[in-house]
């Protein structure tokens, strides 16, 4: 399908997030589908190198970078990120000048609010305020979907623990405690998120979405702010909104209603 397709260049992706409301000195959180976007001149790299220069060198780039393994250490130097973040985020945090969080729920930052963004330890839950996902937010930031729709958003993991939602799943990450491997029980807000989809109609309704192609990518840009105000109005008034609903054949939002019987 690709040799179907024109390469564009670094500049013309540039020209695109442009396009969409990216604008230099943003802080831009980045989830992404290089699958959806290519082909693009050099690669993941490529594309890398047109979202910087779309925040320019006062813009900060924050991509998600955890591994994904709960039972075993994190190493935030060796350790590569999960499969299901891509291949973008995987190149990402290997560039020079890109910090990488030392904790399990590790995001990647270049710019000059990364250390900010990155200076939290372990959050848990994951996307608590006290977390990359929250000082984005703290920074009056921007999240981009390039590729990917909001079943991909961990910000709205945080509105979700902002509107004070009554769900929580089991779960255990493994840590280093005095050089020995520890395990730590906790209770996440997680269920399969494919109803976070919702989120992209209550935004275009009130106008706070853009949305245009990044690379060969349909893509979705909004403020943070926008994200969390308007999920938050709207799981104060339906908290379960989110859920399947019980016994629909969803096991991952079934598991998290037994939660709630707990």
């Amino acid at each position: 399908m690709d040799d179907a397709l024109a390469e564009l260049s670094t500049e013309q992706v540039r020209d695109q997030l442009r396009a969409l409301g990216v604008e230099l000195g943003d802080v831009l959180l980045v989830h992404s589908s290089f699958r959806a976007a290519r082909p693009i001149e050099g690669g993941p790299a490529g594309l890398i190198e047109a979202l910087s220069r779309a925040v320019g060198p006062i813009g900060t780039l924050v991509m998600p970078s955890w591994s994904g393994d709960d039972d075993r250490p994190f190493d935030p130097a060796t350790d590569p990120a999960s499969p299901d973040l891509g291949i973008v985020p995987e190149t990402f945090w290997r560039l020079p000048g890109v910090r990488r969080s030392d904790h399990a729920f590790a995001f990647a930052a270049r710019g000059p609010l990364a250390e900010r963004i990155l200076a939290d330890g372990l959050p848990l839950p994951p996307m608590r305020p006290e977390s990359p996902v929250g000082r984005v937010l703290e920074c009056d930031g921007k999240v981009l979907l390039l590729g990917v729709d909001h079943d991909a958003n961990s910000t709205i993991h945080l509105a979700e623990l902002l509107a004070g939602v009554p769900y929580r799943a089991p779960k255990h990450i493994t840590v280093l405690r005095n050089g020995r491997p520890r395990r730590i029980d906790y209770a996440e807000n997680d269920h399969c998120c494919q109803r976070f989809r919702l989120a992209g109609d209550w935004l275009r309704q009130r106008g706070l979405q853009r949305e245009g192609p990044v690379g060969h990518a349909p893509s979705l840009l909004m403020r943070s702010r926008d994200l969390v105000d308007t999920v938050v109005a709207r799981l104060e008034r339906e908290p379960y909104l989110f859920l399947h609903p019980r016994g629909s054949g969803c096991d991952e939002c079934d598991g998290t209603w037994r939660s709630v019987a707990a």
